[in-house]
């Protein structure tokens, strides 16, 4: 079995969806199960992560519908206010749903200190009563603050979206390369391999240009605590399906069937208890 631990699925709308600028045209439009069910049979993979794209509790209710009508789609990381003062009531409420694995906020699009909010933190302690795992979608300009997050919450289960976000366009490694070892210090973040495309020339990369990343993430984290996510339709930006998953493949095909099963299945299956 083949999980994708991280993809997204929306309804194109230009008010809402006004991250998706000019220059993104070929995601101006919807992503649902049905366009992406047969790209995930052609590449041999049997089961996905939706993760929110909105941040709103409709984003939530949204994904779990397409969940429970679709069996491919095994766990959503949706959306729940963790800075509101009924953030324990509303994450009742959601883990009643079955496929309920976790949360996520926006927060590349907050302010640096927005992690070392005392709100925030309280809506994160929240999670652990739930078995929810948190998302962690930051720029690397945040990774410092994120490492304090998660030595506070140790029994929490977290893990990186998109490596972090390094300027790989550019080949910087520092300080991304630095704070990401200590990050992966701490045993309950995991990573996933995943939007790597997106932050590199979109029409120009080449494989070579992500190896320094792979092996900092993979050295670092190691071989039990990292996963495969494609960041479908966002990596359409950048290239398609198949030759996003071809990255990682190709990066591990000298690794152990056991070492390439926890990647590109059992890690995900494990941290979010699909």
């Amino acid at each position: 079995m083949t999980i994708d631990s991280h993809q997204h699925f929306w309804k194109y709308n230009s008010v809402r969806n006004t991250w998706i600028d000019e220059t993104m045209q070929v995601i101006q439009r919807d992503f649902l199960p049905k366009d992406l069910k047969p790209i995930l049979e052609r590449n041999g993979i049997d089961g996905c992560i939706a993760v929110q794209a909105d941040p709103s509790e409709k984003e939530t209710v949204f994904l779990l519908e397409l969940a429970n009508k679709n069996s491919f789609i095994k766990g959503v990381v949706g959306w729940v206010d963790l800075c509101a003062n009924d953030v324990e009531d509303r994450l009742n409420y959601f883990s009643k749903y079955q496929k309920f694995k976790g949360v996520r906020h926006i927060v590349q699009a907050e302010s640096t200190d927005y992690l070392l909010q005392n709100d925030f933190q309280n809506g994160i302690s929240k999670l652990e009563k739930f078995n929810l795992v948190y998302d962690i979608l930051i720029r690397k300009e945040q990774l410092e603050n994120t490492i304090k997050l998660v030595k506070k919450f140790p029994n929490q289960k977290f893990v990186l979206n998109h490596i972090a976000k390094p300027n790989i366009k550019e080949g910087e490694m520092e300080p991304w390369k630095t704070q990401i070892k200590k990050l992966a210090e701490n045993e309950n973040v995991y990573c996933k391999i995943s939007g790597m495309v997106t932050e590199t020339d979109w029409k120009r990369w080449n494989y070579k240009d992500f190896i320094p990343y792979l092996d900092i993430v993979c050295n670092t984290f190691g071989k039990d605590r990292i996963m495969f996510g494609s960041d479908w339709p966002v990596c359409l930006l950048g290239g398609n399906y198949g030759s996003v998953l071809s990255i990682l493949n190709k990066y591990i095909e000298a690794f152990t069937n056991e070492e390439k099963y926890k990647i590109m299945c059992n890690n995900a299956v494990k941290l979010y208890a699909l």
